[in-house]
């Protein structure tokens, strides 16, 4: 399997993007204007999670959405907002989060649609999960929230709504860490097949697509986030208790009709609604990312991603990239929280 290919499904940048070959992960740290020597940090993984932490869960109206969300820090500190992905919830995120309280940050974690407390506030409302939606529940919570401005970082579905609000909103992005990298989308580029080798990592993707996979998600949730945990992350050792933690958020009364629709959108078999369709026509394009970022990645993740060579050219800003070491997976704030956290307040001091 090519790293072109991978990246085509994964990052959707489609292969008029893609000029590098397969080859080995090099971690290498880069600013707007040098590159720097190559930089490796270990992971210290957490197992169980904060056993207080997100006690009191917060609800506000932003948008089409009551959104629940976790809050903590002082109001009068430099707002930080963490995003998770499927099947992954705000949990993902309780370690991590009391590092950047006590570095002197407020911390907002909240749950993306069909996920945890989040609802819509109308029957009505289409339960869309295409890409630029969930990046636009995000600005309704800011503004909501009246927060201007925010370092955004996430992993996952929360990786790629961050990128698309440094794409689209950079004047809210303060800076921005996403593990995985480059992850904007687009149906065009989904169009294009890839080596089975390749397709089968896609399996659920597939699954979705179909009435049978609806209907065994909705049967089964809880056994296939599991197994998607335990394939993204084949090292890390995580226990019932940390998994039905989180497991709880996916008995929402959307999260199947959002995850569908999320991957059936991808592959252009649902469609998005035309109000988002200039969003997702200027993605499309691939644009260029300008706010500070770091990019992370586990060196144990077992989810396709993209090689970190391949994305460089995305990020035109103040830039670094870092493996994480230990064995590490896709779920990296929860694997390895200290470095997730230390990224975010390192990214905070480039200029």
């Amino acid at each position: 399997m090519s790293i072109e290919s991978l990246f085509n499904r994964r990052s959707f940048l489609g292969t008029a993007a893609i000029s590098l070959a397969a080859g080995k992960i090099v971690p290498t740290r880069f600013s707007a204007s040098k590159s720097d020597p190559v930089f490796r940090a270990n992971a210290s993984p957490s197992n169980q999670g904060t056993d207080n932490a997100f006690s009191t869960i917060k609800q506000i109206n932003a948008g089409t959405l009551n959104i629940g969300y976790a809050e903590s820090g002082s109001e009068k500190s430099p707002v930080v907002i963490l995003l998770h992905g499927w099947p992954y919830d705000i949990y993902s995120f309780a370690d991590a989060s009391p590092l950047l309280v006590s570095a002197g940050y407020r911390v907002i974690v909240p749950w993306l649609r069909g996920f945890g407390t989040t609802q819509f506030l109308s029957a009505e409302t289409a339960r869309n999960g295409q890409q630029s939606v969930i990046a636009v529940d995000i600005i309704n919570l800011m503004d909501a929230l009246q927060i201007k401005k925010a370092i955004i970082a996430g992993f996952d579905w929360g990786a790629r709504t961050a990128n698309i609000m440094a794409v689209l909103w950079p004047d809210r992005v303060k800076a921005m860490v996403s593990v995985s990298g480059y992850l904007i989308g687009s149906q065009e580029a989904n169009k294009m097949p890839l080596p089975p080798s390749a397709e089968l990592q896609w399996w659920y993707q597939y699954y979705f697509a179909t009435e049978r996979g609806r209907a065994g998600y909705e049967k089964y949730r809880d056994d296939f986030a599991k197994l998607i945990w335990k394939t993204a992350s084949p090292k890390w050792d995580f226990d019932d208790p940390v998994f039905k933690k989180t497991a709880a958020s996916f008995s929402n009364a959307d999260h199947v009709s959002i995850v569908v629709h999320n991957y059936r959108w991808r592959l252009g078999l649902a469609d998005g609604e035309p109000k988002y369709e200039g969003l997702e026509k200027h993605l499309a394009e691939f644009p260029v990312i300008s706010v500070p970022t770091i990019t992370l990645e586990g060196d144990a993740n077992g989810a396709p991603h993209p090689d970190p060579t391949v994305y460089r050219k995305k990020f035109t800003g103040a830039y670094a990239y870092k493996l994480i070491a230990g064995g590490v997976g896709h779920n990296l704030p929860q694997e390895a929280p200290k470095a997730f956290a230390d990224a975010i307040i390192e990214v905070d001091a480039f200029r």
